[in-house]
């Protein structure tokens, strides 16, 4: 199972992942990043066919400067995608003996900003479409997206938009930690990415941990307010 989230915060917007890899047709599992550069000032990351998200990493560290710069950056990612889907798509042998379940070429794109002072959330889908979702604050992709989903409208009254991107990076921390306990095939080392009006920032190990510091804190917290209230 994979999941990649994104939000947005009143400075920035954070996005976060697993690790998991799950190959259906060899009945394995491996880690992976999952979220990735775009230039200097944004990230992406992607779900579906390793294959079709290989040749799409490729293609934006070649084309990040004119993707970022482009007038309409929805436009400039799916310039870029469709021909990769198109050339997967056309190749792409369904029936191998042997190798039922083998999976698709499909895969979906989402990729992220900050730009002029304003928050931007992309996503490419397997048919080529452009989704916004910057306006709605939230989105993820992946097969553990309808949980994060949920993990998130779960949050919503935290109005994360008008909180800062530390913030952000806790909840969309919280998040991930949520599906690690409810699916076995989501979990750790987790990826998160912050970017604000600086530029992108991809926590390393020691980021992370600070910020699974600052969960536990909040979860207790909120145990002790809980406790206040109705004990």
């Amino acid at each position: 199972m994979t999941v990649v989230l994104a939000t947005v915060c009143k400075d920035g917007v954070v996005l976060g992942s697993d690790s998991q890899i799950t190959d259906k047709g060899r009945g394995m599992t491996y880690p992976a990043e999952k979220i990735h550069p775009l230039g200097d000032r944004a990230a992406w990351g992607g779900s579906g066919a390793r294959s079709v998200l290989y040749d799409v990493e490729r293609c934006f560290n070649e084309n990040s400067a004119a993707i970022l710069d482009a007038p309409d950056i929805g436009r400039a990612l799916q310039e870029q995608v469709l021909p990769i889907l198109r050339h997967h798509y056309d190749t792409f042998i369904p029936d191998v003996p042997g190798e039922e379940g083998g999976g698709t070429p499909s895969a979906y794109v989402m990729a992220a900003g900050w730009r002029d002072g304003q928050p931007w959330i992309v996503e490419i889908t397997p048919s080529g479409m452009i989704g916004h979702y910057a306006d709605i604050g939230f989105h993820a992709i992946g097969s553990g997206a309808p949980m994060a989903q949920q993990a998130g409208s779960l949050l919503s009254h935290f109005h994360l938009a008008e909180r800062s991107s530390d913030f952000g990076c806790a909840a969309v921390l919280r998040v991930l930690q949520a599906l690690d306990l409810t699916s076995a095939s989501v979990g750790e080392p987790f990826s998160m990415c912050r970017i604000d009006a600086d530029g992108a920032h991809h926590l390393n190990d020691k980021d992370i941990e600070k910020v699974s510091k600052t969960v536990r804190k909040w979860e207790d917290a909120e145990q002790s307010v809980i406790a206040d209230i109705f004990d």
